[in-house]
């Protein structure tokens, strides 16, 4: 059975190459690039010859089991321009991990995490004309694997595909670097332990977009999910949370979920937390993965003891947080710097230093011809 091998790649360039939309006309995810990375796999034989080809439309069997029983997963990451034009991968082998984790819960095949991200540098090389240059700018990348088994029986998919496009993309939100309210959500749940809340699958998002279309017309833009009748704090629709406390100490506590099953893994949820562990005082910080309710926040917020808040994700990397309503009433969330908490802000320039090649760190930030 043959095993994913990005030096069998091969590349069909398309010959009607798209414009180049300028940076102020870039809406996230809306418009695509001129190619598509596809491999297809089969228990039979395995994963088949990688391709590159002009991007097109996908041909599946009405009864495919990606329709029917939610054989499908995504990652999200992103590829950047830094100041010498080259194009760069921000800690992609963490996104391949992930992905095969979610492609273990739901039976879809592994793949060589080592062999993809090769293919994907490639991919962004093809491509790379298409990254717009600029902090706060990139080629949002989504792999996606899914299972295409012609059957409506309920069983494992004996055939698969693993496909990625990109689209160029500025700010996540609208409002740009500005602080979002948000809701706290109790009558709908995300994710509970033992479930597949901390896997990035298709069928996660789709239950949440209704109460988000409810939140947002109360002046929201995302919810903050609650868990439990205690009100545990697990993540934001398209965020992990993080929250800042003064402890009776007087320290300083950046606080997030722990990772029980009820959040997904993030990437710049890892990445926030190495940063703040290696480079924050420890004799003024407290860097915890611990569970807390909502019933925390708003006591320490009516104390003056909760400092800034903020959401973290690929997306829009850092997100500060103004206001959460909780059973009607608003939880006041300071912002010190008027668009944003101090730590919030020092997070974003720590990470975006690293990601267009500015810093380095830990090898976070890899180029593409160096893979």
């Amino acid at each position: 059975m043959s095993s994913l091998d990005a030096s069998s790649l091969v590349i069909n360039k398309t010959t009607t190459p798209k414009a180049k939309l300028p940076n102020d006309q870039l809406v996230f995810g809306k418009t695509f690039t001129d190619h598509i990375l596809e491999i297809e796999w089969t228990a039979e034989n395995g994963w088949a010859t990688p391709t590159i080809n002009p991007y097109h439309k996908l041909e599946l069997d009405p009864s495919a089991v990606v329709f029917h029983y939610a054989f499908e997963l995504f990652e999200g990451l992103k590829a950047y321009k830094d100041a010498s034009g080259n194009s760069r991968l921000f800690r992609v082998n963490k996104n391949m991990k992930r992905m095969n984790a979610s492609a273990e819960r739901i039976d879809l095949p592994a793949f060589d995490e080592a062999e993809l991200s090769k293919l994907i540098a490639k991919f962004v090389e093809v491509e790379q004309d298409f990254i717009p240059e600029g902090h706060g700018y990139s080629l949002y990348l989504r792999p996606t694997m899914i299972g295409t088994t012609a059957s409506l029986g309920v069983n494992t998919p004996d055939k698969a595909l693993i496909f990625v496009i990109a689209s160029p993309v500025g700010p996540y939100y609208k409002t740009g670097f500005k602080p979002v309210s948000l809701e706290a959500t109790e009558n709908a749940v995300r994710a509970w332990p033992g479930g597949s809340g901390n896997s990035k699958l298709g069928a996660n998002y789709a239950p949440c977009i209704k109460p988000q279309r409810e939140a947002a017309t109360r002046g929201h833009q995302q919810n903050l999910w609650l868990f439990g009748e205690e009100g545990f704090v697990t993540e934001v629709g398209t965020m992990n949370a993080f929250f800042v406390f003064e402890t009776e100490d007087g320290k300083k506590e950046i606080a997030t979920a722990p990772l029980d099953g009820t959040i997904l893994e993030g990437v710049t949820r890892d990445s926030i937390l190495d940063l703040c562990r290696e480079k924050l005082d420890p004799n003024e910080w407290i860097v915890s993965e611990r569970k807390f309710t909502i019933h925390e926040v708003k006591e320490a917020s009516a104390k003056g003891k909760l400092i800034e808040a903020f959401g973290a994700g690929t997306a829009a990397i850092v997100s500060p947080i103004k206001n959460i309503t909780f059973r009607g009433e608003d939880i006041n969330v300071p912002v010190a710097l008027g668009s944003s908490g101090e730590l919030t802000k020092q997070l974003l320039d720590w990470i975006e230093q690293i990601q267009y090649g500015e810093a380095e760190y830990k090898n976070w930030s890899t180029p593409t011809k160096d893979y």
